[in-house]
């Protein structure tokens, strides 16, 4: 056992299975005292079961951590309170949040519902807002803090994903804002990418979809290219492990972190990404407004080809 987090208390959302389990059982490893929160949810969002959360418990005070299940649905406002309010009730503070809570309902954009874009978003999204804001309160108080959410890279191009893909989006915008929002206080946020096997991603996702004919793949999209093959996998697990994502997010919850802020990572077979800021890649400027005319000029000359 670490103890890099001793005396530190985590809240990490979605911890019952998948990503958020591996860093809820990797933050207790480090000394953290873990409030895991899992509604029990199916991918889809229906349904509601107390197991995931307890038998992570159970896995963490198997090994000698200290850890407590929480219910409670993030993507409401009272469930967001009531999860950061658990951590201060039962262990006296709060150190790091961690927001892994995520549903997804594939439709192609025509076949999306009103119904089913809502509950996306609002899971996805609101349910990173809602830990965030009362977290914010007393890790402004304290002067310190870690956030960590984890995202997606459907808002790059994801076949029949629109609306998971505006919530991941969201989420982005969101950790570098809340970044800029609590940095003076000494509090860090930041967000990971993961592609992994969980009951969201059954596995390396284009190996699992038909893939487009034509078009970059996923990873070409995410401008990372294609990984490269792995000679041996070494330790236990496998590429596409969902406690992969674990180090990586546990590190940026320690005190080893502190000058890393507004940043998004991705995890992707055993390798770490770092991605960059949105920048403006070329400009026409003029005084006035634009014709028509120029338009067809200009253009077709800015983006240039493979565009």
């Amino acid at each position: 056992m670490g103890n890099r987090l001793d005396g530190k208390v985590a809240v990490v959302t979605g911890a019952g299975r998948g990503v958020g389990r591996g860093v809820a059982l990797l933050l207790a490893e480090e000394g953290a005292k873990v409030v895991v929160n899992d509604l029990g949810c199916e991918v889809d969002g229906t349904g509601a079961s107390h197991d995931p959360a307890d038998a992570v418990v159970a896995e963490i005070q198997a090994r000698g951590g200290q850890a407590s299940a929480n219910y409670d649905n993030v993507a409401l406002m009272d469930g967001g309170e009531a999860v950061i309010k658990q951590a201060n009730d039962t262990y006296g503070q709060l150190d790091v949040l961690v927001n892994s809570a995520g549903i997804m309902r594939e439709r192609m954009i025509y076949q999306m519902s009103p119904s089913d874009w809502d509950q996306v978003v609002r899971n996805n999204t609101k349910g990173v807002f809602t830990t965030t804001k009362f977290a914010a309160i007393m890790f402004r108080q304290a002067r310190s803090g870690r956030i960590v959410n984890m995202t997606s890279d459907a808002g790059l191009g994801d076949m029949g994903r629109s609306a998971y893909a505006a919530a991941s989006e969201g989420i982005i915008g969101v950790t570098r804002t809340v970044g800029r929002d609590l940095g003076r206080y000494g509090v860090t946020c930041n967000a990971i990418s993961p592609m992994v096997e969980t009951r969201l991603f059954p596995g390396t996702v284009e190996e699992h979809r038909v893939a487009s004919a034509t078009g970059p793949s996923r990873d070409e999209r995410a401008g990372i290219g294609e990984s490269p093959a792995l000679g041996e996998w070494e330790g236990p697990g496998w590429p596409d492990d969902p406690e992969n994502v674990a180090p990586l997010a546990v590190y940026l919850c320690t005190d080893a972190s502190p000058n890393i802020n507004c940043t998004v990572f991705g995890v992707r077979g055993g390798s770490i990404f770092l991605y960059s800021h949105p920048a403006v890649e070329r400009s026409v400027l003029k005084w006035g407004n634009f014709t028509m005319e120029e338009m067809d000029v200009l253009i077709p000359k800015m983006i240039g080809d493979g565009v």
